[in-house]
């Protein structure tokens, strides 16, 4: 049996950002993310997953624009079986300068200088995933009394016309 080991980032969101902090307003920068493979707060695996954020300083802090996407596995809701979704979210938080600029979220500039996205992008992705996931559209689920899977073929138990 061949164990197959995947390598996933230990930050995967984490970058600089302490070179904007001194910067004039209105500069900016974008970050650039790709993975075949991630996991965000050790309990959310998402494959092709892409994303951009645009730092930008403002004169209360450093405003964070970000896209991101990519694909989880859910559980389809009739049939019960693993289905891939693909998530995809856009957000604006602000990482304050100082408490007396803090907005609701209470992100702060860190003081060593760098930003890990990695629980807001989770958080916003997260959101993303339907309350009532389908493998496909026209799912038939499953048969009410033995359990046999209806997209695979029909039981004995189903109804006739």
């Amino acid at each position: 049996m061949t164990e197959i080991h995947i390598h996933l980032p230990k930050k995967p969101l984490r970058f600089n950002v302490g070179f904007l902090v001194g910067a004039p307003i209105g500069s900016s920068r974008d970050f650039h993310f790709e993975y075949p493979n991630v996991r965000l707060q050790d309990d959310f695996d998402l494959t092709d997953f892409t994303g951009v954020a645009r730092v930008g300083r403002t004169p209360q802090g450093l405003l964070v624009q970000g896209t991101f996407e990519g694909d989880t596995v859910v559980q389809c809701v009739r049939c019960l079986n693993d289905t891939r979704q693909h998530l995809a979210t856009e957000f604006d938080e602000l990482y304050a300068f100082s408490e007396r600029s803090m907005t609701d979220s209470g992100l702060l500039v860190p003081e060593d200088g760098y930003i890990d996205l990695e629980g807001v992008v989770r958080d916003y992705l997260m959101i993303e995933i339907p309350i009532s996931p389908l493998c496909k559209p026209d799912c038939k689920g499953l048969c009410s009394v033995c359990g046999e899977d209806l997209n695979k073929g029909s039981c004995e138990h189903q109804l006739t016309p």
